[in-house]
């Protein structure tokens, strides 16, 4: 049974009925939100937050990657340090829910992260090139995206350990036997199979992210949750402002999930053909 980030029609006769009732249904609340000026003025306040969701999204996404990828070699390092390590990381941090890592970095890793700033800074600060940084010049957005960064770095360092280990170990023999170093058998034979065992719950962790990304309205960042609950709280239109919340995420994450199927089936097809090729 393989990995799909959303289920597709199979040469069974299943056709992808759901997304028909889903487009119709969303075009029947966009032709709601064009025709009634309630939901026009929600849409139109709401919408305002989606660029810092994208922007939170995928900034914490890439960091989140870069860092998972770091701590999943680590964690298949020759080095027991480096494995133990790793391993501590990825328990601890899988342990403690976003929302409390959240509240915890925005309050008490903040200055713990401008204190350890400072110190590095010391030489530069001392001959006049910089200046300290205060706890209030790290933006409550920027400690989200540290937060999110590092929640889900933990979970993608155990995508990533899944993936690279799921290539046989004859083929990394194999390349040992040519005399290619150990960078160049992770560049050239591991990670080009592994990806596409890693590309599915990776792709899925990116669309999970997106949702998730709404926690950060607890620290006031204007996103699309937060700039709704503004205005349900002034206006008092709880049902149609979360039903516009609740569409504009649906819209996000139906439609991305959809574009990265498509990414995953390009990517199978074109390891299937270079599979008949050999």
């Amino acid at each position: 049974m393989t990995f799909q980030t959303l289920p597709t029609s199979g040469g069974d006769g299943d056709r992808p009925w759901w997304l028909a009732a889903v487009v119709v249904i969303g075009l029947a609340i966009a032709a709601v939100i064009v025709v009634n000026d309630l939901y026009a003025q929600v849409f139109a306040t709401v919408s305002r937050g989606i660029w810092v969701t994208v922007f939170v999204t995928v900034t914490a996404f890439v960091l989140a990657t870069a860092l998972g990828l770091a701590i999943a070699l680590a964690g298949l390092s020759d080095r027991l340090a480096l494995r133990q390590a790793a391993r501590f990381y990825v328990e601890v941090v899988r342990g403690i829910p976003i929302l409390v890592l959240l509240f915890y970095i925005a309050f008490a890793g903040a200055p713990a992260i401008v204190g350890f700033y400072n110190v590095l800074i010391t030489p530069l600060v001392d001959g006049g090139w910089l200046e300290p940084m205060q706890v209030r010049d790290l933006s409550l957005m920027w400690r989200a995206i540290i937060a999110l960064t590092i929640g889900y770095s933990a979970f993608i360092a155990e995508i990533f350990r899944a993936g690279f280990q799921s290539i046989d170990r004859g083929q990394v023999e194999a390349a040992m036997a040519l005399g290619l170093t150990r960078g160049q058998r992770f560049r050239l034979v591991v990670f080009p199979q592994a990806i596409r065992v890693i590309f599915p719950p990776l792709s899925n962790d990116f669309v999970a992210m997106v949702k998730d990304s709404s926690l950060v309205s607890v620290l006031g960042v204007a996103d699309i949750s937060q700039a709704g609950k503004i205005y349900a709280s002034g206006s008092f239109r709880f049902f149609e402002t979360y039903s516009i919340v609740a569409y504009i995420y649906l819209i996000l994450t139906i439609g991305l999930s959809i574009a990265l199927r498509q990414v995953e089936k390009r990517m199978r097809e074109q390891g299937i053909r270079k599979a008949s090729r050999r």
